[in-house]
């Protein structure tokens, strides 16, 4: 009796998943040693980016070492390095030190440079970009109980101002912030240029509008009437402790309310679209 050989049903995808790389080895299919090698010498894209991954750390934790050990023994007088981490730029590393100063580096520490990284394709600061993420401070994280507040319009956009009595500087800013509407604008008092300084500053905290005493200085230079004894000024004390916390440096330093730091009396062109943002 003849045996009728029955056709090979293949095996699908579905039934008994798909061959691996080079099944006709097994499967006796035509082969196609082109695509066997092609098959052998790829591995799949989450674990080469996996392996990627791994070996970019390791690289840049080794390189780090390097820096650290390199500029310490080679600059005794650097102060401590707080962070090393890759910048954008093949080759270069940021170095941190005194909390938010930056400095730049190649790989191995032979080169130290000050100055800032300009981004040109995307025509930005990114020496700036970064120490606006190092001295951000959450509006929500300042004592407002220690400061005093102006409203204009309907106060929605919101800043804090730390600043001297004695500031020049922070005079002009607030000549430029009464050109402001629906703004409210939280006053520090942060006496740090002088005996002189703090007395002004514990007149106008202990003035029974402190809002109208400091403009009537600031504006229309108004000496503020001596506080009355037994006034509490501690506030004026923790506003210091604040400000040597989060390195409030020079006056006048202005936060915003999505946490930027803005230091100096930048002008309005600056300001408004700045406020505009960090609604």
């Amino acid at each position: 009796m003849p045996i009728t050989r029955q056709p090979l049903t293949p095996l699908s995808a579905t039934t008994a998943g798909e061959p691996p790389p080079c099944a006709h080895v097994r499967t006796g299919l035509r082969p196609d040693p082109a695509g066997c090698s092609r098959a052998r010498g790829r591995p799949r894209l989450p674990a080469a980016a996996a392996v990627l991954a791994v070996l970019t750390w390791t690289a840049a934790q080794a390189n780090e070492a390097v820096i650290r050990k390199n500029l310490t023994e080679r600059l005794p007088n650097l102060p401590p390095i707080e962070e090393v981490r890759p910048t954008p730029m093949r080759g270069l590393f940021e170095v941190r030190i005194g909390g938010s100063e930056l400095l730049y580096t190649d790989a191995e520490g032979n080169y130290l440079i000050q100055g800032v990284l300009i981004d040109t394709r995307a025509r930005t600061n990114l020496t700036e970009e970064r120490l606006q993420q190092l001295t951000a401070v959450a509006f929500a994280d300042l004592p407002l109980q220690d400061a005093f507040a102006t409203v204009r319009g309907n106060g929605q956009r919101k800043i804090a101002v730390f600043a001297d009595p004695n500031c020049g500087f922070c005079k002009r800013f607030e000549r430029d912030l009464l050109k402001l509407d629906n703004v409210t604008v939280y006053t520090f008092l942060y006496p740090v240029l002088g005996k002189d300084s703090e007395q002004k500053a514990r007149a106008i905290w202990c003035a029974r509008d402190r809002a109208k005493a400091w403009a009537d200085w600031m504006l229309r230079n108004v000496t503020p009437a001596v506080p009355p004894n037994g006034c509490d000024t501690t506030a004026l004390e923790r506003n210091l402790a604040f400000g040597q916390k989060a390195r409030i440096t020079g006056t006048p330093t202005t936060f915003l309310a999505d946490g930027r730091r803005v230091t100096g009396a930048i002008g309005l062109d600056r300001l408004e679209p700045m406020l505009n943002a960090a609604k």
